[in-house]
């Protein structure tokens, strides 16, 4: 064995077998727990993805209502629509993001009314239909 070998021995020991100062066999020049490394302190912490504005809460909620229309009905596609009209509102004021979210919300919404509206006719002249059929048998 050479002496650049020193910290290599097959045994695990450091330079010429000996142990270091807390028992513990030595491996080369590698540093110490508890030692600074060569790279210094690590720098605060910076999360990943993205920075940046925030989505409008009253856009999702409009989205929400909007989708939610089609459980509950007309109950809420109206809010869907006032929230997507105040979100938009928000957005130009603030710079948020959201928009579509809003406008998706306030189609939703009105998808919701026409849908009901229809429905109801529709019901309306069944039901006139069958009352005067049966009132000619």
């Amino acid at each position: 064995m050479s002496s650049s070998d020193v910290g290599n021995q097959e045994d695990g020991t450091g330079p010429a077998g000996q142990p270091g100062p807390d028992g513990q066999p030595q491996y080369g020049n590698a540093p110490q727990y508890g030692q600074p490394g060569p790279y210094g302190q690590p720098g605060p912490y910076v999360p990943h993805g993205r920075v940046g504005r925030q989505t409008n809460a009253l856009a999702i909620a409009s989205l929400c209502c909007g989708i939610g229309q089609l459980l509950v009905g007309i109950l809420a596609g109206i809010p869907a629509i006032v929230l997507g009209f105040l979100a938009i509102n928000q957005i130009r004021q603030t710079g948020e993001d959201g928009r579509g979210m809003a406008i998706a919300g306030i189609v939703l919404g009105f998808i919701s009314i026409i849908a009901t509206a229809v429905l109801a006719i529709v019901v309306v002249v069944l039901v006139h239909r069958l009352s005067n059929n049966t009132a000619t048998f």
